[in-house]
């Protein structure tokens, strides 16, 4: 194991800790709608999200470089074969695909000004299985992607349901409270998920490193698992997986092709707030879908037990910016916080990502 035993405190953040030249969740494909657009902020920056009347997704920087209007409050019309949005102040035109200005409305003929030299920042977009991703780059003039889109294996094209909150926390402290794995017996305590009458068990678990991040082995699910073998059979396994900037997925299949993900994605809003979004898909698990009318509700219960904590969190921070970490179950934010540091070290010194983990085992009560 590459940590030490002890404590360690974890210290303030900033925005310039977001991580940069990566894919972020950027909104579901179901949010955007053909002709239209809205502004969402993220990583501090206004974004314009929208789809054109062909169903392509796009994301452009939501703000008219001439008197600073959103573009999002504008409308798309087509120039020139071009699907462009068009700024409510002035009628500048900008490209979906690309940024660039096709037209600006107040200049005469005679006025032979290059429109085109002014353009808004373009962030690529990918979209997959219900979900839309942007790429955000930390050079604003140079919008190539340098990494591939984020996988997260055979998914559906959309998924069964999805949950969303927006967490008073940053992203540091989101992503760490949701992958904490001694929580979950106290904040999770209901009856359709752990009842207290389960108690504390021990837990052990083997991780490795896996892409930009970790994963916990293909095990037999524990704690949860009579339900899933109640759905799946007797041969369910599961595993779990986190990977940079903040994507957590759980997969629990069987033998026969049942499958069920549920994906949690992190993107940072700004410098105190972080918007969490969980995606849930299942395949060849037909009694599922009697849970369809209630699982939503349960989802999203379940993600507001954490944000309320979080809120109670942030009560103890105003007066100690740090917290207390141990081993064993505060070892995967050490994790995280070693994965980003070399992530922006590599980036820096304009080299590959080294992932820095070892294949470790974790023990824990919860």
């Amino acid at each position: 194991m590459f940590y030490g035993r002890g404590i360690q405190i974890a210290g303030a953040r900033t925005m310039t800790d977001d991580l940069k030249d990566m894919w972020y969740f950027a909104a579901t494909s179901a949010e955007l709608k053909p002709g239209a657009q809205f502004r969402r902020v993220m990583l501090d920056e206004p974004v314009l999200l929208g789809r054109t009347a062909s169903g392509a997704a796009f994301a452009l920087r939501d703000i008219c470089p001439h008197r600073s209007v959103p573009l999002s409050a504008g409308r798309q019309i087509d120039t020139d074969g071009q699907a462009t949005v068009e700024c409510p102040y002035h009628g500048w035109r900008f490209g979906a695909a690309d940024g660039v200005c096709k037209l600006m409305p107040s200049l005469l003929d005679d006025q032979p000004y290059e429109v085109e030299r002014i353009r808004v920042r373009s962030f690529p977009t990918h979209e997959a299985n219900g979900a839309v991703f942007v790429f955000v780059s930390d050079d604003p003039r140079n919008n190539e992607p340098t990494i591939a889109p984020p996988s997260f294996g055979p998914l559906p094209d959309k998924p069964k349901f999805i949950v969303d909150s927006i967490f008073n926390a940053t992203m540091d402290n989101a992503v760490v409270g949701l992958m904490d794995p001694a929580h979950v017996g106290f904040v999770h305590s209901q009856w359709w998920w752990r009842p207290p009458s389960i108690g504390l068990k021990p837990k052990q678990k083997a991780f490795e490193p896996r892409h930009r991040g970790w994963a916990i082995s293909r095990h037999s699910p524990s704690g949860n698992s009579l339900l899933y073998r109640a759905v799946f059979g007797g041969d369910v396994t599961t595993e779990i997986l986190f990977d940079l900037p903040g994507y957590r997925w759980e997969v629990v299949e069987n033998s026969a092709g049942a499958r069920f993900v549920t994906l949690t994605c992190l993107t940072p809003i700004d410098a105190s707030s972080t918007r969490i979004t969980q995606l849930t898909y299942w395949t060849g698990a037909p009694l599922l879908n009697l849970a369809l009318p209630i699982a939503p509700a349960m989802a999203r219960e379940f993600l507001e037990q954490d944000g309320r904590m979080v809120d109670l969190q942030n009560e103890g921070l105003k007066y100690q910016p740090g917290m207390l970490w141990i081993d064993d179950i505060d070892v995967q934010a050490k994790w995280y916080l070693k994965l980003k540091k070399e992530w922006a070290t590599s980036r820096a010194e304009g080299r590959d990502f080294v992932n820095p983990l070892e294949p470790s085992t974790l023990r824990w009560r919860s």
